[in-house]
């Protein structure tokens, strides 16, 4: 048995020679754009990365250096680093238990009157309380930015999906996410008053970035494929070392802005057209979990909020992920990618941000969260064989 969280997870053969042979045509952005300006009523540019699009819309909303804005306590360095670029400054919002509430961010306004706009962003695909944030941005005039990296395809309640609700939407479509284009990126500007996309000057992704993306699927099917005869072990390692993996961090600073080729398009494309089966299939992996998984681990798992969810990954708190984490190896469960491992993650980063230690529920949750597969490539077996054996861990302990 393989099965990982990530390092390719979304991809199969299909997808590899999909990958490999996609054209560069014009008609894969255009049917791309006109798809997103559709569904979430804006005007849309295509990018190269989702941080791209977070520092474009800070941009674009020409504030006063050095604002402030308010983000999910628990997210990614790229949304820090996207603030960070646009010279403005993030503030944090605790979790209970992945997102902020309401009224923690209607406290943080209050204390903090240089707070412009705030970014939610669904963490693992479950919703946050949009209705109540949405009002305290219009009664407070602060811009709502959503970052759908985990939530394409969401409903919040009263029927509203992620995307629709915010002044910005912003999406990731890099590897391993919900729509997954190896790489890509867009933002949608909703309210009119920041459409004025057409004096932007973009970059070019470089051809030797491209080929290295276009190889990625490829060498993560033999890595997958080959990791436990032990070639696909020395394959990860060798790659890694010569920088031919594509990585989904980056090391570009500051953030650049660029435009998205065309061939990546045509590969995110065909997972819109597949987003229903993708948010089925997912639904029904999480449900596995929670049904089989004994409950004093799990988190935000009951029937209903599995149904509100994309399910990014299922997520489960532990006092001992490590020894949890190699437990599941030994069967060829490959789960150490941790999301999120520090309030702002991944951890290695925290140390280049000016996180301030005010947030005690994120940095509980960061120390104990683990998460399991959802993606297309776990089976029900699998997950069920996957549960099996984190009841056996916890029967040990």
């Amino acid at each position: 048995m393989r099965v990982f969280n990530s390092l390719g997870s979304n991809y199969n053969l299909e997808f590899v020679f999909r990958a490999l042979l996609s054209e560069n045509d014009i008609k894969y952005s255009s049917k791309l754009k006109s798809y997103l300006e559709n569904k979430y009523h804006g005007k849309a540019i295509l990018l190269y990365k989702g941080r791209e699009g977070i520092k474009l819309a800070l941009d674009l909303m020409n504030l006063p250096k050095n604002s402030h804005i308010a983000i999910n306590s628990l997210t990614c360095y790229a949304v820090y680093e996207a603030i960070n670029d646009a010279g403005h400054k993030a503030v944090y919002l605790d979790t209970r238990p992945l997102n902020f509430s309401p009224s923690i961010f209607e406290a943080k306004l209050r204390e903090d009157p240089k707070v412009k706009a705030v970014i939610i962003q669904n963490t693992l695909g479950f919703p946050c309380n949009v209705s109540e944030i949405e009002k305290i941005c219009k009664d407070k005039k602060i811009v709502l930015i959503e970052d759908l990296a985990h939530s394409i395809g969401l409903i919040y309640e009263k029927g509203k999906e992620a995307g629709t609700v915010g002044d910005f939407a912003v999406f990731s479509f890099s590897q391993d996410k919900f729509v997954d284009g190896i790489s890509g990126g867009a933002l949608i500007a909703r309210n009119k008053k920041y459409q004025n996309f057409n004096s932007l000057k973009l970059d070019h992704v470089g051809n030797a970035q491209q080929t290295i993306d276009k190889l990625y699927p490829l060498f993560t099917y033999i890595i997958r494929t080959t990791y436990q005869s032990g070639f696909g072990k020395i394959l990860h390692l060798a790659l890694k070392k010569m920088n031919l993996l594509s990585k989904p961090m980056g090391d570009e600073s500051p953030i650049a802005t660029h435009s998205l080729p065309y061939w990546y398009c045509n590969l995110i494309n065909r997972q819109f057209e597949d987003l229903q089966n993708n948010l089925s299939h997912r639904k029904n992996i999480a449900l596995i979990y929670a049904e089989n998984i004994n409950p004093k681990i799990t988190l935000n798992t009951n029937g209903q909020q599995i149904e509100q969810s994309t399910n990014m990954r299922f997520p489960i708190l532990t006092t001992n992920r490590n020894s949890l984490i190699k437990h599941l190896k030994k069967y060829g469960i490959y789960i150490s990618d941790i999301w999120y491992d520090a309030p702002i993650a991944p951890k290695k980063y925290l140390a280049l941000t000016d996180y301030d230690y005010s947030c005690p529920e994120s940095e509980k949750i960061s120390s104990e969260l683990l998460n399991l597969p959802t993606h297309r490539n776990v089976s029900v077996k699998q997950a069920r064989y996957i549960s099996e054996r984190i009841n056996q861990w916890l029967d040990l302990q």
